[in-house]
């Protein structure tokens, strides 16, 4: 439940916060509640990427792009995510998550998610998202960067992040 009050909070209070690049950063805060726990009293490893699905929320909503995309009838969907745990958030903690578009290439878009609290880095993910449209079939990276007022290439991803998408591609 608190997932839908942390949503509802996004979409009531966060547009009132400052406005960020289509690109990033965007700070998100957050607080840990008690159904943010796993039976080891810290915040459950699935409860982040849920969080960090909100962030993006907040990441579209905040650059202007979220209304650009709901009227072109698209919507986001992550094809892959990973995550690297540093430290544990524990009850009533504040951190925030950073989100950042690190690139993209012809169909796919590269996100990091820095979680933070103090200074210190908790945890980082990275997450390979696209767009699809409700009449079905997917959005071309550049006609969404367009949406977004980028012009520009991407800049080149990290050579690990690119093999990581490409790798995983050819399981399938």
């Amino acid at each position: 439940m608190n997932l839908y009050l942390r949503l509802l909070w996004l979409m009531l209070f966060g547009r009132r916060r400052s406005a960020c690049p289509t690109l990033g950063p965007c700070r998100t805060p957050y607080q840990v509640y008690p159904n943010d726990l796993d039976i080891f009293r810290h915040v459950n490893n699935g409860r982040y990427f849920t969080m960090l699905d909100l962030a993006r929320v907040d990441l579209m909503q905040r650059s202007g792009l979220a209304d650009k995309v709901a009227a072109a009838g698209w919507f986001p969907v992550v094809s892959m995510e990973t995550m690297h745990f540093r430290k544990a958030l524990k009850l009533w903690q504040r951190f925030e998550v950073q989100t950042v578009v690190l690139g993209w290439d012809e169909k796919s878009f590269f996100l990091e998610h820095r979680i933070e609290r103090k200074g210190e880095t908790i945890g980082i993910a990275y997450i390979r998202a696209r767009f699809l449209r409700k009449t079905g079939g997917s959005v071309a990276s550049q006609e969404l960067m367009a949406l977004g007022g980028i012009t520009h290439d991407s800049p080149p991803l990290p050579e690990w992040l690119a093999n990581w998408g490409n790798a995983m591609t050819e399981v399938e």
